[in-house]
């Protein structure tokens, strides 16, 4: 029976191409409400497990529950509960920021459309961009836009791949201090991939750092920069960037 007090469960997860394990026999829970950083340099695994969670990539082998779903089996039934976001995702370029928003509010079966993609334009600042097409949008007006449409559902569990990048430093603090009022709001699980380590600090209460595949480190932000003698999360990131597997 799956545990009703974890949102996110992973159990032995692998995903293998030929000789290259991508993700290699990984566990770790994330509990409802609670929110996780996936942490690890390029090629880490990082992207390659939120795609299993998301159901786009099927693993070689282990097992993924999401809100008690087994993603691999049955993973309509937790999709609509759920949402992404990635700045490296794009959208339908010649479709406007209203259509495109609208397209994945039918999608979702969101009722009152017009009046959430009110509050989503006023909250992510794009009413000046409401009738601009998608592909005419700089990096970060892209990012602004890629949030919105991953909070249309209002989702349970929300996975993000650097939610913030290509924002400038004032844009990306609004755009953390939303995730965090919408987390307190709704109670949502949250699982991000990212490089930005204060960000991580600010928004995550438990980290799980990658490396060629593998958990070489898992705890709270604070502890396991301690564990590492370091100060902070990101010096501790860099030593065990460094180090070599064992």
């Amino acid at each position: 029976m799956p545990s009703v007090k974890s949102a996110i469960e992973v159990r032995n997860l692998s995903k293998r191409y030929g000789q290259v394990a991508a993700v290699d026999n990984i566990s770790f829970e994330v509990p409802k409400g609670g929110s996780c950083a996936l942490l690890g340099g390029n090629g880490a695994g990082k992207t390659t497990t939120l795609a299993m969670l998301l159901g786009l990539l099927s693993p070689t082998s282990g097992a993924i529950r999401v809100l008690g779903v087994d993603m691999v089996r049955n993973r309509y039934a937790a999709l609509p509960r759920m949402n992404f976001t990635s700045p490296y995702v794009d959208l339908p370029h010649r479709l406007t920021v209203e259509q495109n928003l609208d397209v994945y509010a039918r999608l979702y079966g969101i009722r009152h459309r017009a009046r959430q993609l009110q509050r989503l334009a006023e909250t992510f600042d794009l009413k000046l961009l409401w009738r601009r097409h998608y592909g005419s949008l700089s990096a970060g007006q892209r990012t602004r836009v890629a949030l919105a449409k991953a909070l249309l559902n209002d989702p349970e569990v929300l996975l993000m791949d650097e939610p913030t990048a290509s924002l400038d430093p004032a844009s990306a603090d609004t755009i953390r201090s939303w995730l965090e009022e919408y987390q307190q709001r709704t109670g949502a699980t949250m699982l991000l991939a990212s490089h930005n380590m204060q960000e991580v600090e600010r928004l995550c209460d438990q980290v799980v750092m990658l490396k060629q595949g593998r958990i070489v480190g898992r705890d709270t932000p604070a502890t396991l920069a301690r564990k590492y003698g370091r100060e902070t999360l990101e010096q501790a990131f860099i030593h065990i960037a460094r180090q070599s597997m064992d």
